[in-house]
């Protein structure tokens, strides 16, 4: 397999381990970008553009992150409490006042952020194109009654965080998500990463499937990825019925779905623009634009949510919206936040070494949070820093 693109010296080892992945994991097609200092250090991409087909991967080719977005989302919300615009211990209904039924008139602001809302799960599944319908999302999750005590616990909200942040962010800026996004992030970034395609961007976005997962895929068969898809085998699980907030599951190749904007799921982007988009939450990019300040960024990363996930049943670390390193989601260091999409990307930046890290794919496997092709990834990273 051809590997494009380039690497800075040092970062070698992210190249062998990318070649690697088409050798030996299975990869169809897929790109790795990593800056470092707010400076592109790693730029690479190889095989085919579809899943499915033989054209190949482009420098500008975008695929679907699925929860990846999730980061973007969050970072949509602390820039508004940033500038001062949302009170995160502030109740949610202080700016949506429906979001108070059901027993959610204590659910705070950072509750969301933090996966500890209690609505994980909607009684009644919406259609993807009732899902799609911002005000349809919002007005099932804010009926929903509360499956623990907003608070109390913490389960990851794998569709429902699309209506909790967006809506919210609809409430407090009177603007769609998607729009709020791409203006005041991606804009200013300079990032390819949407939330809702735009039609004139529709030819970039490759064809995304399910990948077959080879026998030297180490690690598939973990603890924690097994305790994952035994829980979500059973259909009562909180574990099967929050993934299964959108039933059927959304054809992600669908250009109407794709033109949603799912704060939790649907996110395009491409490798660059995701690294490029966490190395502005960390510094500036390229001599410009930085998104978090410092403060704003370590309350990102400080840990809100730990111990065993009532829906991803095995033990996770949440942030403001960020899943933070450890066993469940292990990134570069302790210090790491980002978020990993079901299946195969990955998105994360790493402070303490200036590391910002994106990784997108064609081929989608069942892992949920730590796909081994994007961990090789990250300890060829490791390995180029030591």
């Amino acid at each position: 397999m051809d590997v494009n693109g380039t690497v800075a010296e040092g970062f070698e080892p992210v190249r062998e381990a990318f070649a690697e992945n088409f050798a030996r994991l299975g990869e169809r097609g897929a790109a790795v970008a990593v800056y470092r200092d707010g400076h592109r250090v790693v730029n690479l991409w190889a095989g085919t553009r579809d899943i499915d087909g033989t054209a190949p991967w482009e420098p500008g080719t975008a695929q679907i992150v699925r929860s990846a977005t999730k980061g973007v989302a969050a970072a949509a919300l602390l820039l508004l409490h940033q500038r001062g615009e949302l009170d995160l211990d502030a109740p949610v209904g202080a700016y949506w006042p429906e979001f108070k039924a059901a027993g959610k008139d204590q659910a705070r602001v950072w509750h969301l952020l933090a996966h500890r809302a209690g609505v994980p799960v909607l009684d009644r599944p919406l259609t993807p194109a009732e899902a799609a319908d911002p005000d349809l999302g919002a007005a099932a999750v804010a009926a929903q009654a509360p499956v623990w005590e907003p608070g109390t616990e913490h389960g990851y909200h794998a569709q429902t965080y699309s209506w909790l942040t967006g809506e919210l962010l609809r409430r407090v800026t009177g603007r769609p998500v998607g729009e709020w996004v791409a203006e005041e992030i991606a804009g200013p970034v300079g990032a390819d990463l949407w939330l809702g395609l735009p039609e004139a961007e529709r030819a970039r976005a490759g064809r995304v499937g399910r990948a077959e997962t080879p026998e030297t895929a180490g690690g598939l068969k973990t603890r924690p990825k097994r305790a994952v898809a035994e829980a979500y085998a059973d259909p009562d699980s909180l574990t099967r019925r929050a993934f299964a907030a959108i039933t059927p599951l959304p054809d992600e190749n669908d250009p109407g779905y794709r033109a949603a904007a799912l704060p939790a799921s649907n996110g395009i982007a491409t490798a660059d623009g995701l690294a490029r988009f966490y190395a502005a939450l960390i510094g500036e990019v390229d001599g410009g634009t930085r998104l978090f300040t410092p403060d704003t960024m370590e309350l990102a990363r400080t840990e809100r949510s730990a111990g065993p996930d009532r829906v991803l049943v095995v033990g996770t670390r949440f942030g403001l919206g960020y899943m933070l390193h450890g066993t469940a989601s292990p990134l570069l260091s302790p210090g790491s936040f980002g978020h990993p999409g079901r299946g195969g990307a990955l998105a994360f930046a790493d402070p303490e070494s200036g590391i910002a890290f994106g990784y997108v794919t064609n081929g989608f496997r069942a892992s949920v949070t730590a796909d081994p092709r994007a961990q090789a990834l990250v300890r060829a990273v490791r390995t180029a820093l030591a």
